[in-house]
């Protein structure tokens, strides 16, 4: 007993044209992607496979995983070297602690020294408004 599939087969006929059209007419990237799925659609399951293939294969994919596991160093073996790093590591993050809180604390002067020269030039106007030419013309 055969089955009939319903799928739409990557080649150039009736359907897959008229939906190539209708989908430039509704929004040009459906059209678009209808037509590269045209050219291109008998090869996208072997490029797919190439990708990952490629992917495995990459010294990015080992870097990748360690990130998404939640720390960036995986354990050497090497217990003493892994004690080592792991002290030196939440010693060098108490240390950036430190330079952010520094950092915060030399924005705030910042902020205070300009409402300071602010606050300055705003009396020195207020002043200089009180003795101008505009005064004795009242």
């Amino acid at each position: 007993m055969t089955t009939n599939s319903c799928t739409i087969k990557p080649a150039w006929t009736p359907l897959t044209t008229g939906l190539m059209i209708l989908g430039f007419v509704a929004f040009w990237p459906l059209g678009l992607a209808m037509l590269a799925y045209i050219l291109w659609g008998d090869r996208f399951h072997s490029m797919a496979r190439d990708a990952r293939d490629q992917w495995r294969g990459s010294p990015f994919k080992g870097a990748v995983d360690q990130m998404a596991k939640g720390h960036a160093y995986a354990r050497t073996g090497n217990v003493a070297f892994d004690d080592y790093r792991e002290r030196e590591l939440k010693r060098l993050e108490e240390e950036r602690a430190k330079l952010d809180a520094m950092r915060a604390e030399f924005d705030d002067f910042l902020t205070e020294l300009r409402r300071a020269r602010d606050q300055e030039e705003f009396d020195r106007f207020m002043a200089d408004r009180g003795r101008g030419p505009a005064s004795n013309a009242g």
